[in-house]
């Protein structure tokens, strides 16, 4: 068996990159190095014209990734009044089909009734989903003298549905013949809020231990006990705060906590962007969906070598045409740079998710080029 490399970037490392791009960006837009027309790579608004809000809510698994979207994209537009509230995919969902925002990042691509929501809600009736942030969701612990464990599906399927409850249950020590595991109680933890990065993490749980994990995958937790926390950071937070738990989260916000190595295969894969990235690369177009709605089915049972299945692809969602001119100028330019690969090296250097790839960047780049106005 082999194991994949660990995944771990802490909070100090990620503030310290924060900063160190901030500053790298504000310096390239002071000399206008990487955009001498002000505009991102390869669009056609003029960022000395771009003013007024763009406003946008969703997934918190993005969170360390916006952060750097934000500083790069208001280095280019600084006229530009930007707000991205992380808080979750269900509610950014809701507020960007209700009209409170101009956009959404959502680790779950839209339902059937949330697509013909969203298409009344734009001005032409279409809309945009693009895959912009690809990111492993860890499966991470707290554990005493435990940095890493080999878990096979059907034993985090166990764990998280209560079945298993200690430690040093003989399903967990099989895979880990190594490791000194106390017989102390597992807390397991999970969202208490809508989120996609719930519903990603059960949809592979149904998936690949189906016999064990017989609830539908959904962004609501389905089942009773365990403890609840809102957001990623609720969670990760319980985590820390107390030995013996565990949850599931993008891997960017591991830190120092154990991480999981999923059984895939004859392997015991880490999560990290490479092994992520692998597995969307093999993963089908939703089919039936309008030009620029390019939301994957993922290939959850892959057993490929060095692919990570337990992975979250997090979407940006927005109107083809909007109502009024600045916002469509503004979605626009946001959305360009952050298909770029400087937007997308931005994001990976804070928050080590996955840069999308070529072919990624270029089916978002016919959405992007196509976003207008009624106007």
């Amino acid at each position: 068996m082999s194991r994949g490399t660990e995944l771990k970037l802490s909070s100090t490392t990620r503030a310290t990159t924060l900063s160190v791009a901030i500053a790298a960006t504000l310096t390239l837009s002071a000399c206008g190095a990487s955009n001498e027309g002000g505009s991102p790579e390869g669009g056609s608004t003029d960022g000395g014209q771009l003013s007024g809000d763009l406003v946008g809510a969703g997934a918190s698994s993005q969170q360390a990734a916006m952060e750097a979207w934000q500083a790069g994209f208001q280095g280019e537009y600084p006229d530009i009044q930007f707000s991205y509230d992380p808080v979750g995919s269900g509610g950014g969902r809701e507020q960007f089909i209700d009209g409170s925002t101009m956009f959404a990042g959502s680790d779950a691509a839209l339902d059937e009734d949330e697509l013909a929501a969203a298409q009344e809600r734009c001005a032409g009736g279409e809309i945009f989903e693009l895959p912009n942030y690809i990111s492993p969701i860890a499966v991470i612990f707290n554990l005493e003298g435990v940095d890493e464990l080999n878990l096979a599906p059907a034993t985090i399927a166990g764990i998280f549905t209560g079945a298993i409850t200690t430690w040093n249950d003989p399903a967990i020590a099989a895979d880990n013949p190594d490791a000194t595991l106390p017989a102390s109680p597992i807390t397991p933890v999970h969202r208490a809020d809508d989120s996609g990065t719930t519903e990603n993490f059960l949809e592979y749980l149904h998936a690949v231990a189906g016999d064990v994990w017989t609830a539908e995958p959904d962004g609501v937790w389905p089942l009773d006990g365990g403890e609840a926390a809102n957001g990623t950071s609720g969670v990760v937070g319980v985590v820390e705060s107390t030995v013996g738990a565990i949850t599931y989260a993008d891997a960017s916000r591991a830190g120092d906590l154990g991480v999981v190595n999923v059984g895939v295969g004859e392997e015991f894969v880490a999560p990290s962007p490479e092994a992520a990235s692998a597995v969307v690369e093999n993963s089908e177009r939703v089919e039936g969906r309008g030009d620029y709605d390019f939301a994957i089915e993922l290939n959850r049972e892959t057993e490929g070598s060095g692919e990570y299945p337990v992975v979250l692809v997090s979407y940006h969602l927005g109107c083809i045409e909007y109502e009024d001119q600045a916002d469509a100028d503004n979605v626009k330019a946001f959305m360009e740079y952050v298909i770029s690969e400087d937007g997308q090296q931005a994001a990976a250097d804070n928050a080590g998710n996955a840069p999308i790839s070529a072919s990624l960047r270029e089916q978002a780049q016919s959405a992007v080029d196509a976003i207008t106005s009624a106007g």
